[in-house]
Parts: structure tokens; sequence; C-alpha cells
């Protein structure tokens, strides 16, 4: 089931929503949590197949935030789904044109999925100050992926800079079959490592983070070699004695465990396609603090693992302002009351004061009149 409003408002989405659940029969929606994918037109298409195969494997709601021109009307359509060409799930596609584009959250926060998770992921470059970004607030886990930006490592030094616990990139997830086989290859016990070496294409973030590590894990100095790729090609470390570990991976497809001392293995090694490294993220809500090690091994920011989320919720209830005049005025308003009274009371006491002064001068007065009548008669 799929509807199109063109020209639309959230509360329409919102309804549209509703209305396609119930036709579709789903009465209880049984979502884990909320994908926000945010992307740019020329990325949709890519975005929505990647989102669709993470949610074959995590019933979530998709929300698809396309940000168009700025320069345009300000204008919101949208295409809800139950069900639909984005798989079995609830999926909603926006696209934003003018200042719309630049308060996106207004938009998708109605439409977050009650009392679940809500995972951000930017399928294009991601602000620079991921803490200030409205759609970063609200999520718990936050994904992003340097290898969009044109120096993959510099993004990494920024995301480290703006890194708070909840925070990956999928840089670091391209990674886990090769820390998978490495942590395998020490199963049995090992000599202790002196040296690691990661070979990959220039400036690959990947394996910078892979080599970090390595170099967290071991305690051992690890650094990366240049090669012709494609991504990472070989890891290889020493140990004392002079015995070695590789991995071999030249193809992007099938690698060789080779270790000194034992015969040569061909091991699956495939290089991953995004819905892959999406439906991996997924699985977990929680800090990644493997990567916070290996981001700040890898750009000398200190302690990121430690680092305490300073990022809050900047959403506040629409009604707030009114209530906040409601309660101001009532405090005013009882709070002049015993001002009043006391006003009053003050007043009062005065007139009284003044009362008494005046009877006492008449009273004087009349006995000074009295006794100036009592001589003159007596002379």
């Amino acid at each position: 089931m799929s509807t199109t409003l063109w020209d639309t408002t959230g509360t329409e989405i919102v309804k549209a929503l509703s209305a396609e659940r119930r036709a579709a029969g789903a009465l209880a929606s049984g979502l884990a949590l909320t994908l926000v994918v945010v992307t740019d037109e020329k990325n949709v298409a890519d975005a929505e197949a990647a989102a669709t195969a993470a949610a074959a494997a995590h019933p979530c709601r998709i929300l698809v935030t396309v940000r168009r021109r700025l320069e345009a009307d300000d204008r919101l359509d949208a295409e809800v789904q139950v069900g639909g060409r984005l798989g079995a799930n609830e999926a909603v596609v926006m696209r934003m044109y003018g200042r719309l584009t630049l308060h996106a959250e207004s938009v998708v926060l109605p439409l977050l999925a009650p009392d679940a998770p809500v995972v951000t992921w930017w399928h294009e470059q991601a602000p620079d100050k991921l803490a200030y970004d409205a759609l970063g607030v609200l999520a718990d886990r936050r994904v992003t992926d340097v290898a969009t930006h044109d120096d993959p490592l510099a993004a990494l030094k920024t995301r480290a800079k703006d890194y708070a616990p909840g925070d990956t990139d999928l840089a670091w997830t391209r990674a886990t079959p090769w820390r998978s086989l490495l942590a395998a290859a020490f199963d049995g016990g090992t000599p202790p490592a002196t040296s690691a070496e990661v070979q990959a294409e220039r400036g690959n973030a990947s394996a910078a983070l892979l080599s970090g590590w390595l170099a967290t894990r071991l305690g051992i100095r690890s650094r990366v070699v240049e090669s012709d790729g494609p991504g990472v090609t070989a890891v290889e470390v020493r140990f004392e004695g002079g015995e070695r570990l590789r991995i071999d991976r030249p193809d992007g497809y099938l690698a060789t465990l080779s270790r000194t001392g034992r015969p040569d293995r061909q091991l699956p090694l495939k290089r991953r396609d995004v819905g892959d490294l999406i439906s991996e993220e997924l699985r977990r809500l929680d800090a990644d603090q493997p990567y916070a090690e290996a981001l700040s091994m890898v750009t000398g920011e200190k302690n990121l693992h430690a680092r305490p989320s300073t990022r809050t919720h900047v959403w506040r209830d629409p009604t707030e302002p009114a209530r906040r005049a409601t309660r101001k005025a009532t405090t005013t308003k009882t709070s002049k009351k015993p001002a009043a009274k006391k006003a009053a009371g003050t007043a009062k006491a005065t007139t009284k004061t003044a009362a008494k002064k005046t009877a006492a001068r008449k009273t004087a007065a009349t006995k000074t009149a009295a006794k100036k009548s009592t001589r003159g008669g007596g002379r």
C-alpha cells in the first residue's frame, strides 16, 4: 500500500501513515526502532535500497529525508507506504524544499515510532558539528560515513573532536570482517606481538581504524602502508621469535591466511555493500567502546570512550510557552495579594493612628479651654 502526498504537512503524513497501517491490517506495528536516513536526491535510490536491506533483518520504521533546493519555495512532498516497495515495514520518503530543509526535525519528530530507539544515518556528508544537528540529537545512535568526504582521514578527526557515546562510522563497520579473522587467528595462544602493518589504498579510513584497533588491543606499534587497493588488501602481525601472521586479500573477495609453521588457508572476505553495513549497526544500540579507542588512537583525541555524552534533546513542548506565561501570571497574581493586603492594613493602621492623634489634640484643647475659663471666674 502506498500514498503520495503533494505539498503536504507533517500532520497529514501522520494521518496517512495511520490509514495505510489500518488498510494493511497492521493493528500492532511491532517495530524495533526508527531508522532516519538523511540523503540527497542524487543518492536517494541507493539509500532506499540499503535501508530496505537493513529493515529485512530489523523491523523498523524508515524515514527517508531528502533535502532538495534551499532557494525553492517551502514545500513538503511525501510518499507513505506500509509493506510497499521498501519492504514489509513502514516507510515514509519525504522531499523537503526551501527553508524546511533546514528544519527537517520538525517533520521527523512526530513520525518516530513510540517507545522505540532512534538511529540516524547520514548517507551523505554528515554535518561538521554533529552534536548540534537536530536529527543527530534526537537519535540514540548516529551513523556516519567518512568515505563520502573528499578527505576521509580529515573527516575522522572531525568525528573524534565531536564524539559522543552512540556515534559510529561505516569505515569502522567495513573493518569488522578483518577484526573477526584476526581475533580468531589468535585463538590457541601466540607469542607476544611486536608490531603490525595494514596495507590499503591511499586515504582509506577503514585501514586507519584497523591499525588503531591493533595498536590498542595488542599494545604495539602499528602503521598503514599504501597499496593499490581495493580497500584494505593485507594485514601482517609480527611476534617475538620471528613468527608472523598475515592475511592477504588482493581482489576484495577471497583472503589467504598464512602463519609461520602452519599451512595456508583460504577464507571468504568479500567487501560488503552498504545495506549489510547498516544492518550490522542496527544490531547494537549501546556505545561502541572499541571504535572510540581506535578513533582516539588514530586522531590523537584522548579518552573518547570515557567521555560522557553532553548532548541534550533540544525539543520543547510547543504548548510550553503558553503554560509558562500562565504560570507566571498566576504567580504574579498570587504574589500581589499579600502585598495588597499588607498595603491595605498599613493604610488602615495609619488612618487609625491619625484619628487617635486628632482626638487627643481636641481633648487637650478642650481641657485647656476649661482651665482658662475656671481661672477667669475665680478672679
